[in-house]
């Protein structure tokens, strides 16, 4: 059941207030997931010059659950179909995942100092969605796994497209093609779309899958689409009102924290964009090499950007965008399904007091 105290609602309001004139200002801005990083940051900055601000906390979440409907809804027959002509590129994808976190998750621990949970979920090349979620069910400070894959996305979005701009026109500006409006999704869909969350996280939870509220609803909604039980996804309005309730209460997760720390977990989410970055350029010409794809090609589907941004690059360039969407989806439900396996396998210990910063 969802409750909201109503001695809180005048900072709640103002929390989400924030929020949306962050969000208004990104999505000008076209920044990468404007949604979830202009509320994010203007929560951010709110909370750290101390104004009285709450997030909505009760509702995270049914906003998790419909983020993951999202993810599989990504999915569609025609995929299927097509990745046969990508088995090489899709079988290296693993490895770069594997390669990027492996390199990037000392960087973490020695020079950041971070706990093993925070390190490991912060050096993973997925969502930052995704990862905050996993990333704090498993014991990870959700605020430094956030900063970090924001930090990385962002500056992996302003890289990639400034990169290819030197050398074509690229446009990000229009992001209408990635949603659709409430009045297009038909009634049946929303019931199953619906049913994707409702049925997919009590069903994980019970098998125990890590982060369900998150991984059931995106395998239930991944596995009617690759059916062609259905090809909807949810609205526009509805996923940028999702990451703009779950943008604000991330930023007001930062009350009370020094500003330093924010500024140093900023530093080396950096550092590791730039490790991350070198090993996808790495993959790409493996690629490139061995399967004989487009070094162009390689890069948008390897970089560890956003998957709307990546996909209008893509677009703009007249590159296959399915081969590049199919690879960003892959790439974030490998990483939300095996993360979560491989951290309880080999690093799921007690860490010792003393390895934690405070």
């Amino acid at each position: 059941m969802i409750a909201i105290n109503p001695r809180n609602l005048g900072r709640i309001a103002l929390a989400m207030g924030l929020g949306a004139c962050g969000g208004f200002v990104a999505n000008w801005l076209t920044l990468p997931l404007p949604w979830m990083l202009g509320p994010m940051i203007t929560c951010t900055v709110a909370a750290i010059i101390g104004l009285p601000i709450q997030g909505p906390v009760p509702l995270r979440q049914p906003m998790v659950m419909i983020l993951g409907v999202m993810l599989g809804a990504g999915f569609s027959p025609d995929m299927a179909e097509r990745a046969g002509q990508w088995v090489i590129s899709l079988s290296l994808l693993a490895g770069f995942v594997s390669t990027a976190s492996l390199c990037a998750y000392p960087f973490f621990r020695k020079v950041g100092g971070y706990d093993r949970p925070t390190a490991y979920f912060a050096a993973m090349p997925g969502g930052l969605n995704e990862m905050m979620i996993v990333g704090g069910s498993m014991g990870g400070d959700e605020r430094r796994i956030v900063l970090t894959h924001a930090s990385r996305i962002l500056l992996t979005v302003l890289i990639i497209p400034i990169v290819f701009r030197l050398i074509s026109d690229v446009d990000m500006t229009d992001r209408s093609r990635f949603g659709v409006a409430l009045s297009a999704v038909a009634w049946q869909d929303y019931l199953i779309l619906g049913a994707c969350g409702l049925v997919g996280f009590p069903i994980a939870k019970l098998l125990r899958i890590p982060a369900p509220m998150l991984v059931g609803p995106m395998l239930a909604s991944a596995a009617l689409h690759l059916s062609g039980m259905t090809a909807a996804t949810p609205p526009l309005l509805i996923l940028n009102g999702a990451q703009w309730i779950m943008g604000t209460i991330i930023g007001c997760r930062f009350i009370g924290v020094a500003r330093s720390e924010v500024f140093r977990t900023i530093a080396l989410g950096i550092g590791s964009t730039i490790i991350i970055l070198s090993t996808t350029a790495t993959f790409a010409f493996l690629v490139y090499e061995i399967g004989g794809v487009p070094f162009q090609s390689a890069i948008l589907a390897y970089s560890p950007g956003g998957l709307a941004e990546m996909s209008l690059v893509a677009l703009a360039l007249g590159i296959d965008v399915a081969f590049v969407a199919t690879h960003h989806i892959v790439r974030i439900v490998y990483v939300v399904v095996a993360a979560p396996i491989f951290y309880k396998l080999f690093l799921h210990k007690k860490t010792p007091p003393a390895e934690t910063v405070p």
